[in-house]
Formats: C-alpha cells, sequence, structure tokens
C-alpha cells in the first residue's frame, strides 16, 4: 500500500475529528483572508480618491488638515482665500487649470460642496478616471445641484427631486427660501464624491444673500429671479484643485504661491500628502496584521494537537508499522503528510468560505464605504497567506512525529512482549 493511500485511509478514519479540526483551521484562514482584502482594498480606495490633480491651495495649515477638509471633508478649514487671491493664482501662465472648492454647508448629513462645472472635468480619481453621470447632467441654471450616487441612493433622489441646503454642518437653519433641483446623479466612485452635494458657487453666495431688501423691490419675486443681473462673485473660496501645464513647473508653482506675499498660503501635493496621511494609520496596521499572523500560528498549533491528541488511539497501529518493518522516517513523513493534506484541504475550504463572505458583504461595503472587493482581489490578498501556512504545515507534524516515535517504540516493545 502507497504512502499517499495510506495517508487518506488514515485520515477517512478519523473523519469526525479530522473534519472539525479541518472546518476550524478554514474558519480561521477564511477570516485573515476577509480581513486582509477589505484592508488592502480600503488601501487602494483611499490612495485613488484623487488623481490629475498636480496641487490643492488652500489657506496656510497642515498639509494633512488641509488634504482632510478639501477631498475628504473631514474637519473644517482653518480660514478661507479670498477672491482676489484666488484669482491672482489662476492668472499664473503656467497653471493649466484651476477650480475653486466651497464648503460651509450641508443636506442632511452630506456636505454641499460650491464649486464650477469645470470640476466635473477636471476631477479624476483612480487611474485618471473622469466623473460620468448615471442621469440628468451638470448644474447650469443657480439652483441646480449634482448629487452624489451614495447621497442619491440613501435619500432616494431622482433628476428633478427637490432638496434644501442648511446653513452649517450641524446646524438646523436651513435655507427654506432656495429650494434646489437635482439636475444630476453622479455614478459611483468609491471617493468622498459619492457622499457630496454639488451647487455652483454663485449659488453659495445667492443663499447667504439677504434677500428681505430684493423682495421689497422686485414686487417679492423668488427664486433665480430675485438675482437676475446680480453680481454673484463669491467673496472667499475653502480651497482650490490646480492643474499645471508642464509637471517640471509643479514644484515651482508651489513655491510661487507658498510665498505669496498677499496672504497666507499653501499649495500641497495630493499624492505626497495621500502617502503621508497614510503613514498615520500604519502603526494600526502593524498591529492588525500582527493579529493576523498569530492567527495562523495558532491554527497551525491546534492541527498540531488534533494530531497529537489522535495518537494514543493509533499506537497500536504505529506499533505493528515498526514491527513489519517501517522505518522512523517512514512514521513521521506519514505524519507529515497528514498534515499537509490537512492544511491543504483547510485552505481550500477557507478560499470558498472567504469568497461565501466577501460576496454576501461587497454590496455593503460598496455602498457604505465607496469600494468594491472582488474575488480576484481575495485570491491576491490570500495567496500570501495560504503560501505561508501551507509552508508551515509540515513542521505542526514535528511535535506529533516526535510523541509517535516515542510511543509506538514503547508499544512495540509491549506488543513483543
Amino acid at each position: 500500500m502507497s504512502l499517499s493511500t495510506l495517508v487518506l485511509k488514515s485520515l477517512q478514519a478519523r473523519r469526525l475529528a479530522v473534519s472539525l479540526t479541518m472546518f476550524a483551521i478554514a474558519s480561521s484562514l477564511a477570516l485573515i483572508i476577509v480581513v486582509e482584502t477589505v484592508r488592502e482594498g480600503a488601501r487602494q480606495n483611499f490612495l485613488n480618491t484623487i488623481s490629475s490633480t498636480d496641487l490643492i491651495l488652500g489657506a496656510r495649515t497642515g498639509d494633512v488638515q488641509l488634504l482632510l477638509y478639501s477631498i475628504f471633508h473631514l474637519g473644517n478649514a482653518s480660514n478661507n482665500i479670498t477672491w482676489k487671491s484666488y484669482q491672482d493664482i489662476a492668472a499664473n501662465d503656467e497653471i493649466d487649470w484651476i477650480v475653486p472648492v466651497s464648503l460651509g454647508d450641508s443636506h442632511r448629513g452630506y456636505r454641499v460642496v460650491g464649486t464650477t462645472p469645470e470640476f466635473f472635468q477636471h476631477y479624476n480619481y483612480g487611474q485618471r478616471e473622469q466623473l460620468t453621470f448615471s442621469s440628468g447632467k451638470q448644474f447650469a441654471g443657480l439652483f441646480d445641484v449634482v448629487v452624489g450616487a451614495a447621497v442619491a441612493k440613501d435619500l432616494a433622489y431622482e433628476v428633478g427631486a427637490k432638496l434644501i441646503v442648511a446653513h452649517g454642518l450641524e446646524s438646523f437653519v436651513e435655507h427654506m427660501e432656495f429650494p434646489f433641483q437635482v439636475s444630476g446623479v453622479l455614478n459611483a466612485t468609491g471617493t468622498p464624491v459619492d457622499r457630496s452635494v454639488f451647487v455652483s458657487i454663485e449659488a453659495i453666495q445667492a443663499i447667504h444673500t439677504n434677500i428681505a431688501p430684493l423682495q421689497n423691490n422686485t414686487n417679492d419675486l423668488s427664486g433665480e429671479a430675485l438675482f437676475d443681473g446680480m453680481d454673484l462673485t463669491p467673496q472667499s473660496v475653502t480651497a482650490a484643485l490646480i492643474g499645471v501645464r508642464s509637471k517640471l513647473s509643479i514644484f515651482n508653482v508651489q513655491r510661487q504661491i507658498n510665498k505669496y506675499p498677499n496672504e497666507p498660503l499653501s499649495a500641497i501635493l495630493p499624492g505626497v500628502t495621500l502617502a503621508e496621511l497614510y503613514q498615520i494609520t500604519a502603526v494600526v496596521e502593524t498591529a492588525l496584521r500582527i493579529i493576523l499572523w498569530a492567527v495562523i500560528v495558532a491554527s497551525l498549533l491546534g492541527m498540531s494537537a488534533m494530531l497529537v491528541a489522535t495518537l494514543s488511539a493509533r499506537e497500536r497501529e504505529l506499533a505493528i508499522m515498526r514491527t513489519i518493518g517501517a522505518s522512523p522516517w517512514h512514521i513521521a513523513a506519514l505524519i507529515m503528510m497528514e498534515a499537509l493534506l490537512l492544511a491543504t484541504l483547510s485552505a481550500l475550504c477557507a478560499l470558498v468560505l472567504a469568497n461565501i463572505v466577501l460576496s454576501v458583504s461587497s454590496p455593503t461595503l460598496e455602498d457604505r464605504y465607496g469600494f468594491a472587493v472582488t474575488h480576484s482581489r481575495a485570491l491576491a490578498s490570500g495567496s500570501s497567506i495560504l503560501a505561508f501556512f501551507m509552508i508551515l504545515a509540515p513542521l505542526a507534524g514535528l511535535v506529533p512525529v516526535i510523541s509517535a516515535y516515542r510511543n509506538s517504540l514503547a508499544a512495540r516493545l509491549a506488543f513483543n512482549n
């Protein structure tokens, strides 16, 4: 009888203990694969939030803080940029395009972003992917609004829906006199754009205008008619996205902005700052990965414990094998092959379990956190984990091998007597 056949029959004879051990190990490995896949997906989604933007302009502050409030809409700006300074920067011949961003209002917990129609042309994410509309189009009228995919889904908005903008982020003061109408719904991007509401920068200026004198002088008109012919140029903006004509001039433009004499301004490189921001969470990621590798070691120890625990029922079997001429190396190979086969079956089950869990949770992850988890990503994340587990699997049989050798030798002596 070949060694492989003997291994299969041995595991089949202990199928209950083997099945329970395999399920426990597979569950642990599947958990590790799921966590690692989600972690890697979140990391890639984070790093792909913005692309093709060379510089981000804002009031002088920390680089990370500027990135957080201008792109991720977290926190608030320490100060705004005056419109005069914005125009001076925009007049730089080395700048190809510049898009203003005005923050400060909200709609039912979502940030309202005041900007220009060029935002939808120049804001790229991932591998230079442009924003696209699932329905409608970008704003054209003063009180048109474009909503992100998550906003549209959570609030059941479609083109033509009405909404009210609130003053501030946690304010109960709503601009009831200025209802907006949805003109377009964006496709999902997996970025903060999905959770944003976009209006024209002129609309931001309009809703903060005292309309009482205007109504008295225009026979109580309302809506866009109130502002016909009125200059709605903003006094300031929160930040601006910049693209330069030549990549060689990025640092020159950045230096000019940082030395701007009329007010303290700051220009950051989004890619560099994203990497810097990600380093802040590196400690947490390292701790998480240590825990995951500890789970692998625990799984190997569990497998080794199962093999040792079943040796008592195999003492006579191993003693007979030694008596008929099986060498210690033969016994060692038998047990290590059992460990390797058990590890292989556990790894395959782990892949199946992980893909089932990710298939079920992927829609939720995409809706709530803006990134999709694919089976190919799960396989890529799990390959190194399973490879490490498979390499160490034979080592888990060392303790059972030593124990089997000692027990089989003692049992053989007893058998001969």
